[in-house]
């Protein structure tokens, strides 16, 4: 490996800038491609990220390399996964040269590609992906990710029962990763600023990932009427549960536990909507 230390003599606010104009790059913040420039916060993520020289790392939307170079001298391989070709093309010229030739970049669209082994993840993630790309690192067996996200999103993580930001995201997650918000990143620390606050997260998987689909699938129902009682929000949603007509429906959620049936949706616990789903597919033996 070589050595990266010369990119500490420009602020990389600036060594960005200079890539970016070299190659004639106009950032898209539609797409995402909202660049780190604020060189504590990059040390902060890689800190997080407790990374050595046995850890393979996934990184998904690398961009010209801000986190990929300096991660690549502290890991064994590390996997980048990059849509936009032309930063891919940049980001590889990079890596030869840092030396960094433990780098596989792969182009392509991160939510079709299959993944490659990898005990760790560390990215920037583009945040129009957020919630899928979550869900699909989470099909995978990990040690942790440390991930940025919009604040809000990260925010919905792991809300407490009854909070503003608990939601069907809080729920899923609940059971099947371990959620640590880090640190707080602000729009001034990229390149175009987005338009929100941005956090970064820990991610850690759960062993035990009791969920289905079908779990899924009553999730999404309930919570599309978040503040109505759950009899009430799984009548006007079943549609998203089975293929019943109304009267149909209503009888079979007559038969759900009474005092959760009652409950408004955002004040139920995860354990409580994984008792309705499961007291659902019994009555609908599925």
């Amino acid at each position: 490996m070589g050595d990266w230390k010369n990119i500490d003599k420009v602020s990389l606010a600036q060594e960005t800038k200079e890539v970016l104009k070299t190659h004639g790059i106009t950032l898209n913040r539609r797409l995402g491609q909202n660049y780190l420039i604020d060189d504590f916060k990059r040390k902060k993520i890689i800190g997080f990220a407790d990374l050595s020289p046995q850890d393979t790392v996934l990184e998904i939307g690398p961009g010209i390399g801000t986190l990929t170079i300096p991660i690549s001298f502290k890991v064994h391989k590390l996997v980048a996964i990059e849509q936009d070709p032309c930063i891919a093309h940049i980001l590889k010229k990079r890596l030869e040269e840092f030396g960094s030739g433990n780098v596989e970049v792969i182009t392509g669209d991160a939510l079709k590609i299959d993944f490659p082994v990898f005990n760790k993840i560390v990215s920037n993630l583009p945040y129009q992906i957020s919630s899928p790309i979550t869900f699909k690192l989470l099909e995978h067996n990990f040690d942790q990710g440390i991930l940025m996200y919009q604040k809000e999103f990260a925010e919905r993580m792991n809300a407490p029962v009854g909070s503003k930001h608990y939601s069907r995201l809080s729920v899923m997650l609940h059971f099947k990763a371990t959620v640590e918000l880090l640190d707080k990143v602000s729009p001034q620390s990229f390149i175009p600023p987005p338009r929100v606050d941005s956090t970064v997260v820990r991610l850690v998987p759960k062993k035990d990932r009791k969920i289905d689909n079908f779990f899924t699938r009553v999730c999404r129902a309930l919570f599309q009427h978040r503040r109505k009682k759950a009899a009430k929000s799984l009548l006007e949603s079943f549609h998203e549960i089975g293929d019943l007509d109304k009267k149909e429906a209503r009888l079979i959620i007559q038969k759900l536990n009474p005092v959760l049936k009652e409950e408004r949706v955002f004040k139920l616990t995860p354990q409580q909507i994984l008792d309705i789903s499961n007291n659902l597919k019994h009555l609908l033996k599925q």
